[in-house]
C-alpha cells in the first residue's frame, strides 16, 4: 500500500469513528471538499500534512494519534 493509500484508508476510518461525512469533514476543517475527494481518492500524490492537521483540529485528535495506526507500519508502505 502506498502512503497516499493509507492516509485516505485512516481519514474514511475517522469518519466513520466520528459519524462525518467526508463533506461534512471538509467543511468542519476548512478544507475545499474538492481537495479531500481527490485524497480519499488517492489522486493526491503527497497528501498535505496541514490537510491532516486541520482534520485532526477538527477531531480533537493529536497528528501522533492519526499515525498511530496499522496503516502507517513501514513493513505495510510502498515507496
Amino acid at each position: 500500500m502506498y502512503f497516499r493509500e493509507a492516509v485516505s484508508k485512516r481519514i474514511y476510518e475517522l469518519c466513520d469513528k466520528y459519524n462525518y461525512t467526508p463533506n461534512k469533514l471538509a467543511e468542519m476543517s476548512a478544507i475545499p471538499p474538492t481537495t479531500l475527494r481527490s485524497t480519499l481518492a488517492n489522486n493526491v500524490e503527497n497528501p498535505s500534512v496541514y490537510n491532516i492537521y486541520k482534520i485532526c483540529k477538527t477531531l480533537k485528535i493529536s497528528l501522533k494519534e492519526f499515525f498511530e495506526s496499522d496503516y502507517f507500519n513501514f513493513d505495510k508502505i510502498d515507496d
